[in-house]
């Protein structure tokens, strides 16, 4: 068995782990790098980050979520010769359509932008692919329901098992006989690991043993602040800055924290925590697609939520809550008078109707914006949290007068206890693979699991190094 990353190795993004097993090889993920605009489109458009393999010669693929950073590279795969069937979860597939197709979408637009603004650049303008592109790689796609075993090839079962992190997301366990030794060896990859008891989700599946594990580490050395802390500081941030005239501003992905936010702010009008007369709009074409896929999966939320559409309530419905689904719509509320919360993507901020917002409110101090997800170095999102005094957005140097407020309560993520307690959980192993972690994140939690596991190798993964298991 051999495992390269060609992906989110010794970085958080751009997803992509290629098993060789019994003259098999079958791809973990497919995602695209996502961080600083420019920054993302060198890398996204350089073959050696783009994909750094042959397409043509893997033989199957398995799909962990629907984030960009794990499917968005997909459409290229496909493009470069990939024949095979590509599994994941069936909620992960419908959610991968939306995602595909408005990364298609922004792929066509950000090409037209380039090559109006970097004229002499030698980088190709081309985008990544098209819209046809997207369509034509879901095809491909097999939807799978969690917890049953089914044969990539003979001798190798894979199963999907929750991992808690985003609708849809899975473990990905395979049962592997392996040709050269004649043992049989369990593989996990554990996608992304999502916390216990975050609402909406269902908590992630305890794996009891595994051979060798492939584990994240985007919080490998951070605690994040307990859960149940979100909804009682958002709410404070909300009412003082009501008192002071101001809106806030959340930059949050379209797909799960936009969920997760408009089910908090449910909660809180529910208990009379913040205004019910208070505008909120939810500026996302995208997020008002994904929200479909949430009512159709309704039997996928943890039991809080199914109890509450049973009595039929739909915790993502506002009567207040405003879809600007129109550029025209979304430009309005640069004229808005008075307090309002805007919630927009990117969920970085490098990219979207975010930008807009921000060059917009970024100088006024009655302002709040609230930092509720990962910012990946250099970003706009990570300059904000950092508390850079002065910011460029759209070639304008804006002074960052707003208060901004880190939830970290919010993130999707295992933080560094959770983690802890997945791994500690594995019995016999004999090989950790760390991934998808900054290496101030990956080294503390390689040398935390050489202390629980000590009889294993831990290796934090290389980009393009392979390993041989």
């Amino acid at each position: 068995m051999k495992i390269t990353s060609y992906g989110a190795a010794q970085e958080v993004t751009g997803s992509q782990h290629l098993l060789e097993v019994n003259g098999k090889k079958i791809l973990l993920d497919c995602g695209m790098f996502q961080g600083k605009r420019m920054e993302a489109f060198e890398k996204n458009h350089n073959i050696g980050h783009r994909l750094g393999f042959d397409p043509a010669k893997v033989d199957a693929m398995i799909l962990s979520h629907a984030h960009i950073d794990h499917c968005g590279n997909i459409p290229t795969l496909v493009k470069g010769g990939f024949k095979g069937p590509i599994y994941c979860t069936e909620a992960t597939l419908d959610l991968s359509e939306i995602m595909m197709l408005d990364s298609a979408h922004i792929q066509e637009s950000d090409a037209e932008f380039f090559a109006k603004k970097h004229k002499d650049t030698a980088l190709p303008i081309e985008p990544l692919y098209v819209t046809e592109d997207a369509q034509f790689a879901l095809k491909s796609f097999v939807g799978k329901p969690y917890d049953k075993t089914f044969e990539v090839f003979p001798g190798i079962k894979a199963t999907l098992r929750e991992a808690g992190h985003v609708l849809g997301s899975a473990q990905v366990v395979m049962e592997i006989d392996d040709k050269e030794d004649g043992k049989k060896k369990i593989f996990v990859f554990s996608g992304d690991i999502g916390r216990y008891r975050l609402p909406i989700i269902r908590d992630p599946y305890v794996i009891e043993k595994a051979d060798v594990l492939m584990v994240e580490s985007t919080y490998g050395n951070r605690t994040h602040d307990p859960i149940e802390e979100g909804g009682p500081s958002l709410a404070r941030v909300i009412n003082r800055t009501i008192k002071r005239g101001g809106k806030i501003l959340i930059p949050a992905f379209a797909f799960e924290r936009t969920q997760e936010l408009i089910y908090t702010l449910h909660t809180l009008i529910k208990d009379k925590k913040i205004p019910d007369n208070l505008p909120i709009f939810m500026d996302s074409p995208l997020a008002s697609n994904i929200n479909i896929i949430f009512k159709k999966y309704a039997d996928l939320y943890d039991e809080e939520i199914r109890e509450r559409f049973k009595k039929n309530i739909n915790p993502f419905a506002l009567k207040q809550l405003k879809e600007t689904l129109t550029s025209d719509e979304s430009k309005k509320l640069n004229f808005l008078i008075g307090p309002a919360i805007i919630i927009a993507s990117s969920g970085m901020c490098e990219a979207g109707r975010i930008r807009h917002h921000l060059a917009n409110n970024l100088e006024d101090p009655k302002n709040t914006i609230v930092i509720v997800g990962y910012m990946a170095e250099h970003t706009l999102g990570r300059k904000l949290v950092d508390g850079e005094p002065i910011v460029k957005i759209y070639d304008k140097m804006l002074k960052l007068n707003a208060e901004v407020v880190v939830l970290e309560a919010f993130s999707a993520h295992a933080d560094m206890n959770d983690l802890d307690t997945y791994v500690d959980s594995v019995k016999g192993l004999k090989k950790v693979l760390i991934v998808h972690g900054e290496t101030d994140q990956s080294g503390p939690f390689a040398e935390r699991i050489r202390q629980m596991h000590d009889h294993a190798e831990v290796i934090v993964m290389e980009h393009g190094k392979s390993v041989e298991a």
